[in-house]
């Protein structure tokens, strides 16, 4: 019986192991500091600037929008983050948003900044489009790769 509860207690240990491991993989951030404890079984991660009692958001693999994913049939394409990093639609706090959904962008024109170490990065379009959809709120946490915007052909792209 001991050797049962030793078992049920290493497999629940390791499985715990495993999960803070992907946690770690997916944060944001680099990890401030890392509990792990026996007893009762219990792991802790802790991310820096992180408030008290804020949610930890993680990606789950294989999401909508991942990088891989194939092109919709739609014709609509995305924009991606182009590093990891904060995500802002505006250039400054209380400033309007680059873009709006339904404007139309050009290729190159910016449409986004992902500020990672405190260096504000422009994210532009590759090409033109309409803005469908964004997908990323404003001041959230970015991988990179992750869809930000969803955009359609521009409208003179689609007339015969």
């Amino acid at each position: 019986m001991t050797n049962e509860v030793t078992d049920t207690t290493a497999h629940g240990i390791d499985e715990l192991c495993r999960q803070a491991t992907q946690l770690a993989r997916a944060a944001p951030a680099p990890l401030r500091s890392v509990r792990v404890q026996a007893g009762e079984l219990l792991v802790a991660l802790e991310w820096p600037d992180t408030p008290a009692g804020a949610p930890v958001v993680v990606a789950a693999p294989a999401a909508a929008g991942d990088p891989g994913e194939a092109p919709p049939a739609d014709g609509t394409f995305t924009i991606a983050a182009p590093l990891v990093g904060t995500f802002y639609r505006a250039p400054g706090p209380g400033a309007p948003p680059f873009v709006e959904v339904g404007q139309d962008v050009a290729a190159g024109q910016q449409v986004a900044i992902v500020e990672a170490m405190k260096l504000m990065n422009p994210v532009e379009a590759d090409r033109p489009g309409r803005v469908v959809e964004v997908r990323v709120a404003d001041g959230t946490p970015v991988e990179y790769g992750e869809v930000l915007f969803v955009l359609a052909p521009p409208p003179e792209a689609d007339a015969p």
